[in-house]
């Protein structure tokens, strides 16, 4: 996908972080959008951003919660109909939670996995039907660098971005011999500096705002130069993107380290008092 004129790119999280970014980012390159998120007021203030923009942009919304399979099916029915087809979907929508495993409850664990991990299968399975009829279609999920090593406090994310992780790389490969005209990419943001730590759910005593302060400090990437390097990514039909230098930092360790990351980070988190 060369070129992203015109194409008909759809977008969950579109209300904010780097969902609303990728929103702006496709718009200036002449997208038609199908844009969602759970917040009506959010989405809004997405389309008036791109508007601000002096985008002319066709721009389709629509309140959204990927966990209901039915919504989204529903959703990706009234996306083609309105729009005539899809050429792309990014399937970013995620929350966060921070939770010793011996301290998580189940139903927090399952609403971090329904949005995060189910959330990017109801997308998938909803348009592919529609992907397989554009001449150039491509599929970005959105995953983490919490996708590639895992720490302590974000079982529960490590386990939903792990999944993603697998997912879309067999789905890569079933598309290439399948349908090599529908491209897969896996994205793997490092710490961007959006609201996802101040929206998390987090185990009872833990201090939201110690959290949050620390995940600043380290979320050094824009949203919005996050965008541009995923939708360059697209462009160049990579079938990985690292987003921000500490994820390429942390994929090269994973590389030259194996499993003996684990030793690494548990040290640290240690010395960081993050357990």
């Amino acid at each position: 996908m060369k070129s992203l004129n015109n194409k008909v790119a759809v977008v969950t999280g579109a209300g904010s972080g780097i969902g609303r970014a990728i929103a702006i980012e496709l718009a200036q390159h002449g997208c038609v959008l199908a844009l969602s998120d759970i917040n009506e007021i959010a989405l809004q203030e997405t389309k008036q951003l791109i508007l601000d923009a002096k985008s002319n942009t066709t721009t389709h919304l629509q309140t959204l919660d990927v966990a209901n399979k039915q919504a989204v099916f529903e959703y990706a029915r009234n996306v083609n109909a309105d729009l005539g087809c899809v050429d792309l979907i990014i399937n970013n929508a995620g929350v966060a939670l921070s939770s010793g495993v011996d301290e998580t409850k189940r139903e927090d664990f399952e609403w971090l996995m329904n949005i995060n991990f189910w959330g990017v299968i109801n997308g998938c399975e909803a348009f592919l039907p529609y992907l397989k009829q554009s001449q150039d279609a491509h599929i970005v999920n959105i995953s983490s660098v919490f996708g590639m090593i895992a720490i302590p406090r974000q079982s529960c994310y490590n386990a939903a971005k792990f999944a993603v992780r697998g997912y879309t790389e067999a789905l890569r490969q079933e598309m290439g011999m399948k349908y090599p005209h529908i491209s897969v990419s896996c994205v793997h943001p490092g710490g961007i500096a959006t609201d996802i730590a101040r929206n998390a759910r987090v185990s009872e005593g833990e201090d939201i705002s110690e959290l949050t302060a620390s995940f600043d400090k380290l979320a050094q990437t824009t949203p919005q130069k996050a965008a541009k390097i995923i939708v360059a990514g697209i462009k160049k039909n990579k079938s990985r993107v690292m987003v921000g230098w500490d994820a390429h930092v942390i994929h090269a360790l994973y590389r030259l380290l194996g499993i003996h990351y684990i030793g690494l980070t548990q040290w640290l988190a240690k010395r960081l008092n993050y357990q």
